[in-house]
């Protein structure tokens, strides 16, 4: 009778053996866009000579509306009229919200607009911690250094140069396209969310828009060698939650057992300890389902059949933390603490505050629910200072998809294309309502240094990537 049920049991896991080798097996690339011979030329020196020229302008954003300039807000939009004019001849313009700036180029046919964004407020920079001038557009050894090349005056150059060259040749595109640049992207003010209001005004439902997010990486899938050209299909929401507790305060010579502070320790601990559940939205999936099959024979018994895996890789992905865990869970980052002023002053009030990156179906009022099950604990109060819900999940079955991934496989040559999940926040956010394709490309091929640049010191850009900018941009004009 053992031998019988050892018998089984053996039968049992060699069955299982291969069902995951043959699923690993079949799980073979699918097709990618063949990337088209056609050279597209551009002036270097122009791009160079216009993108100083917009990083000379110092449009940062404050929370603290005093300390904006807005008169180099308008002397950048000023600049636009000088450096392309052949879109101010052809192009309606009109500005929209507190700074918003809306082109209009109309197309050969009615229907089907393509939105073209970018933002041209920059964050503060800390010019005693930066090598060279963040303002001074500094170009040496083929880099140029600023403010915004990265974030996102880059994108904007790369999207008007290409129109200006267009136009000069006398293109005009199949449909109207839209370039949309709002100066409030940093401080999420309502220049965007009023330029969205026009286009629903207007009933005008874009088939698609194109915004910051994903770019050409290299290493950032396990098992894959190849450059990958990420293009966000949904992005994370955010709220910034606070606990708060209070007390009689005293002396810090007669402690009670439990002191806020250590109340507030805890939970921040439990919080911690207990992750919020995972979620597979629609990015993930696709991105694992089109890299998967690029990785190594070894991941691909992971991803071919997380079915029976999927417990496995969100362990190793709640331990390596970072944006491999941000992609299958809201994510919660403790921030801030406040409480006593003296060491020898027990606090009559002290908070905690923290950063949450919703995934999927949570949302704000839920994560609050949650953290307050989680603490379990009646003497702090959860509260929302503010907040948004993820984004709808964008089409990636439809043409505009397509054409977009054959843009960015036509420029960037030997990447593998793929859909995946914004983590950060952007204006694109509120085009969801009025469209369900809203994608998310930063036209950049960038390294991983170049990555953590984005709102740190000493930004800065290759010249090379940002021609390879505009070309992306001619390319995916001349098919819209």
């Amino acid at each position: 009778m053992l031998c019988y049920t050892l018998s089984i049991i053996a039968a049992a896991i060699l069955i299982f053996l291969a069902v995951i080798i043959i699923r690993a097996v079949r799980f073979t690339p699918k097709p990618q866009p063949v990337p088209s011979e056609k050279e597209i030329p551009l002036n270097e020196q122009k791009i160079i000579s216009d993108m100083q020229e917009m990083l000379r302008c110092k449009t940062v954003s404050y929370q603290d509306a005093s300390l904006i300039c807005e008169e180099e807000f308008e002397k950048f939009r000023n600049l636009l009229v000088k450096l392309y004019p052949e879109i101010h001849k052809k192009c309606e313009r009109q500005f929209l919200g507190v700074n918003g700036i809306l082109y209009h180029w109309k197309g050969q046919k009615a229907g089907s607009p393509v939105v073209l964004m970018s933002h041209y407020d920059v964050v503060p920079a800390e010019e005693s911690q930066w090598e060279k001038p963040a303002f001074e557009g500094i170009l040496e050894d083929g880099v140029l250094w600023g403010r915004g090349t990265l974030d996102t005056k880059g994108t904007l150059c790369g999207i008007l140069e290409a129109a200006e060259k267009l136009i000069s040749e006398g293109f005009t595109p199949q449909h109207d396209l839209y370039f949309a640049f709002s100066g409030q992207e940093e401080i999420n003010g309502p220049s965007c969310p009023a330029i969205v209001d026009w286009f629903e005004n207007q009933d005008i439902h874009p088939a698609m828009v194109l915004d910051e997010g994903g770019a050409v990486v290299e290493n950032v899938f396990p098992g894959v060698t190849k450059e990958c050209a990420l293009i966000g299909i949904a992005e994370k929401g955010l709220t910034n939650i606070e606990f708060h507790a209070k007390s009689s305060g005293g002396h810090a010579s007669m402690p009670p057992v439990h002191t806020i502070v250590g109340e507030l320790a805890q939970a921040v601990t439990d919080v911690e300890n207990h992750p919020f559940k995972r979620q597979f939205t629609k990015p993930v999936k696709e991105m694992l389902d089109v890299l998967g099959r690029h990785s190594s024979f070894a991941y691909k018994l992971l991803f071919a059949n997380l079915w029976c895996f999927e417990g496995l890789f969100d362990r190793v992905c709640r331990k390596s933390g970072g944006e491999l865990n941000a992609m299958l869970r809201t994510t919660c980052a403790m921030t801030k603490m406040q409480g006593s002023k003296a060491f020898n002053v027990i606090p009559p009030k002290a908070s905690v505050g923290m950063n949450l990156r919703l995934i999927g179906t949570d949302t704000v009022e839920s994560a609050r629910a949650y953290l307050e099950q989680v603490i379990h604990n009646p003497n702090i109060k959860v509260t929302v200072f503010e907040g948004r819900n993820p984004s709808k999940e964008s089409d990636t079955s439809c043409k505009e998809w397509k054409r977009l991934c054959q843009a960015v496989a036509d420029t960037w040559k030997d990447s593998l294309v793929a859909p995946y999940l914004m983590m950060a926040c952007s204006d694109s956010w509120h085009y969801c309502r009025i469209t369900d394709r809203v994608y998310k490309f930063s036209a950049m091929k960038l390294s991983k240094e170049e990555r953590a640049m984005i709102h740190g010191n000493n930004e800065r850009v290759p010249v090379k990537t940002l021609v390879k900018t505009a070309e992306f941009y001619v390319r995916l004009m001349e098919n819209c």
